[in-house]
């Protein structure tokens, strides 16, 4: 036992390990079905890639935005991975800087208003914190071509955008 101000710590055993039941749980959504992007286009491919302002940069508070032909989202949760991320340019290396964790990056998934197809659409709030430097959207996902098949994983990302 440890003594800090006026409690008393007591180290306790971690014990054992909670059972997985995830084998049990309910399913109240069906699988996604399958998805394929419009004829000539890959998974990640852009739709709509970053529109750069007239100052050829972004200042912070603004808003720029990406959008990616994207499967339906839960082929692959990426619970230890993530969907969407800001990357900094350093030197010649792109370094994650900001991901779907983060208040300032959101990651909308749709579907295209006019057709069956699906979009993940990237909005970046640039933060009052951020560095200057050049950013980049980069987006992560997966798909089945059928719901028995393999997943399979891809990843797209915009063109590079200055902020400052």
């Amino acid at each position: 036992m440890d003594i800090v101000g006026p409690f008393v710590l007591k180290i306790v055993d971690k014990g054992p390990s909670p059972p997985d039941l995830s084998s049990f749980q309910l399913k109240l959504l069906p699988d996604p079905s399958r998805d394929s992007p419009p004829p000539g286009v890959k998974f990640g491919d852009m739709k709509h890639d970053v529109s750069i302002p007239k100052s050829g940069f972004f200042h912070k508070g603004d808003k720029p935005s990406a959008v990616f032909w994207s499967p339906n989202s839960r082929y692959d949760l990426l619970t230890e991975g993530t969907y969407a991320v800001v990357e900094v340019l350093q030197g010649k290396r792109w370094i994650p800087a900001y991901d779907d964790d983060d208040f300032s990056l959101s990651f909308k998934w749709n579907v295209e208003n006019d057709s069956s197809y699906r979009l993940a659409s990237l909005e970046w709030e640039v933060p009052d914190s951020v560095s200057n430097g050049v950013y980049r959207f980069r987006h992560f996902g997966s798909s089945k071509n059928t719901i028995v098949s393999t997943t399979q994983y891809f990843t797209g990302a915009s063109s590079a955008f200055a902020v400052s």
